[in-house]
């Protein structure tokens, strides 16, 4: 078949449709817990072009599943009078007046009450973009896509042992009773079932999709910025960055503090200087095969780490018991308990 003029015509208007499109559609900064997401997401903010919002949105993973069906003028109503206590709204700069006659009268679902919210900090602020990211929101990949088509999604990956002696010190991650002397193990298993899910979900998103490793971030960020500059079609000045500096970008969010002489533990292999031998062997028999499919060395050979009875019994139960939680918070009436201190709501 040839390609006449026209044809070629027609192709060469809709790819500048779809360039300036995608130079601004939002972008989703997401990876699971501990992994650099906020840092990444400030480099974002400190480039210039985006909205501002200093806190995780929520959207997915809490306000649209605690309130309902928002196609319900009450629901939304519900929504809203929770949000205007809560630290959500406080940090969006807006007024009362500003978002709710948008929510109330368009609001269909949580992707439209995430959209109007954004847009209306961008028109304040004005910029033409919006970026968010809340970490959990990777378990929502396919309903943010369904709701939201033009999102373009960075998902941010970091050795999953480093992730898990972070999530183990502040405690994110709870064991059953039984687990409580292996709570690294745990920890090292949630991260793996997150990113999985999310490297999943990504794998079907085409050019809307990219993964990018912490590491490479800290080591070469110019590079690895400049990378990101081509998947998202807006500048990424890493001079820039470092001048405007906000948030994690100037005081890093590290859940390791420091010692005597004010310094912080490298944030890269710091699971070799504060796990002991035995407890490498363990947390990497559980989750060394995807550290190796994502390019992170074992400490040992596979042929060398050892299962014991209870990581494996662990790594079955665990998962399970993840995707089960998950399931009847998305589709059952256990989302309307949820905790609103994620929300920071002030409660009257």
């Amino acid at each position: 078949m040839y390609r006449t003029a026209s044809n070629v015509e027609s192709q060469d208007a809709q790819k500048q449709v779809e360039q300036r499109l995608r130079k601004k559609a939002p972008v989703f900064v997401l990876g699971c817990g501990r992994s650099g997401t906020k840092l990444l997401y400030h480099m974002l903010l400190s480039a210039g072009g985006f909205a501002v919002y200093h806190t995780e949105s929520n959207a997915f993973n809490l306000l649209g599943l605690r309130f309902g069906d928002l196609r319900k003028r009450k629901n939304r109503q519900k929504l809203l009078n929770a949000w205007f206590r809560s630290k959500l709204f406080q940090r969006s700069g807006l007024t009362r007046e500003e978002i709710e006659p948008r929510i109330l009268n368009e609001c269909q679902n949580t992707g439209d009450f995430l959209r109007i919210l954004m847009e209306t900090i961008a028109r304040k602020q004005g910029v033409d973009r919006w970026a968010e990211s809340t970490p959990l929101h990777l378990l929502y990949l396919p309903l943010i896509k369904k709701l939201i088509p033009e999102a373009l999604i960075v998902h941010i990956i970091r050795d999953g042992r480093d992730v898990a002696v972070s999530l183990d010190k502040i405690g994110w991650i709870r064991p059953f009773p039984w687990d409580r002397r292996r709570s690294l193990v745990l920890a090292g298993l949630f991260w793996k079932w997150m990113v999985s899910r999310g490297r999943k979900y990504g794998s079907k998103m085409g050019s809307d999709y990219v993964e990018v490793q912490y590491e490479d971030l800290i080591r070469d960020p110019r590079a690895t910025l400049a990378r990101l500059s081509a998947f998202i079609d807006q500048d990424l000045d890493y001079d820039r960055i470092q001048s405007v500096a906000l948030g994690a970008v100037r005081t890093p969010n590290s859940s390791f503090k420091a010692d005597g002489n004010h310094k912080e533990v490298s944030p890269m292999g710091r699971w070799k200087t504060v796990l002991s031998t035995a407890e490498v062997a363990q947390l990497e028999s559980e989750i060394g095969d995807l550290l190796v499919e994502l390019g992170y060395p074992l400490a040992k050979l596979p042929g060398e780490t050892r299962r014991i009875w209870a990581t494996y019994l662990m790594s079955v139960v665990y998962p399970a018991y993840f995707d089960a939680k998950l399931w009847l918070k998305s589709n059952t009436p256990l989302a309307e308990t949820a905790d609103t201190g994620r929300m920071g709501i002030n409660q009257p």
